[in-house]
């Protein structure tokens, strides 16, 4: 069950298309990656989402009814810019912020005590938020955009500001809130963050959708039909007997375990590799490797532009 849907989404401003006919579908439950370069449009279907613009065409859906505006109370945005006031203290401005997202005076109190005191944040409940680093302003960013306990969330570079230490704990902070039941929408140029973490994505570029789907499945899709080869014995002579239906990628050596990567050429198979092999070295692995999102990402990217 998706919770939401973009249908055919279009969004033009002046001379240029942010979105050309955009469709995404967000499943319940999961982290959903929004992926993309800079200007390709995931900021606009973000805004679009948090019903801070509207789209020109197309239809969206949440939890299966056409969006309108009460569903924004049922939905938690984490921006990029983060938009706290400085000049405010910590506490006052988060406690104002929850009652904006519908919370009683009691509950938010309550709550954002709870939060608090999880990030171990006690402290800086009096502090203007401008005496606060990045970082620390971004745990209390985190703090407000989950309060209000939303089924769909909006992360747009969370991890932005932290150090890895701070980074790590967010990403368990958010596989919990998934845990509990919330659906997420994780939008990051960190692809580390994103094999890591979800387990659907879209990748968007220049307003279009390039592809979407399980994250297992595209790794499949875009897969080369290439192999690590573990073996004991002389590297030459796999490269020896490896013909033009082969290609010898790359090579590494550890103690005494040889590692090669070969692609297949001319819809040759494993097993023909592989009885290729075994009478001239031992073979100790052998496993198909498949792309990770970074090459995916840069791979579909270029193509689409063409280089």
């Amino acid at each position: 069950m998706e919770i939401f849907t973009a249908d055919q989404v279009f969004k033009k401003f002046i001379h240029t298309t942010a979105l050309d006919r955009v469709s995404v579908s967000i499943p319940k439950g999961g982290i959903f990656g929004l992926l993309g370069p800079n200007g390709a449009g995931k900021t606009t279907l973000i805004r679009i989402i948090n019903q801070i613009t509207a789209p020109d065409e197309g239809s969206l859906y949440f939890k299966g009814e056409k969006l309108k505006p009460d569903h924004i109370s049922n939905i938690g945005y984490l921006p990029e810019e983060r938009g706290l006031y400085k000049k405010m203290k910590v506490g006052e401005q988060s406690l104002y912020l929850a009652r904006l997202k519908g919370l009683s005076k009691t509950d938010a109190q309550q709550r954002l005590k709870y939060w608090f005191d999880k990030f171990e944040i006690q402290d800086w409940w009096n502090r203007k938020v401008e005496e606060l680093s990045k970082g620390m302003q971004q745990k209390v960013q985190f703090i407000v955009t989950v309060v209000h306990e939303p089924e769909l969330l909006i992360f747009d570079e969370p991890f932005s500001g932290f150090d890895p230490i701070n980074a790590e704990m967010m990403k368990k902070e958010i596989l919990n809130l998934q845990e509990k039941g919330a659906t997420i929408i994780f939008s990051t140029h960190n692809m580390g963050s994103v094999e890591e973490l979800c387990d659907h994505i879209s990748l968007i570029d220049q307003g279009r959708t390039l592809i979407e789907g399980p994250i297992d499945k595209i790794r499949e899709q875009y897969k080369t039909d290439t192999y690590e080869v573990g073996f004991q014995g002389d590297v030459q002579a796999v490269q020896s007997v490896l013909n033009d239906h082969y290609k010898l990628l790359d090579t590494s050596r550890e103690k005494d375990l040889t590692k090669v990567q070969i692609r297949l050429l001319h819809h040759t198979t494993d097993n023909e590799l592989l009885s290729l092999l075994v009478p001239h070295v031992h073979i100790v692995s052998f496993n198909e490797v498949y792309p990770n999102m970074n090459d995916i990402f840069i791979r579909v990217v270029k193509e689409n532009k063409g280089s």
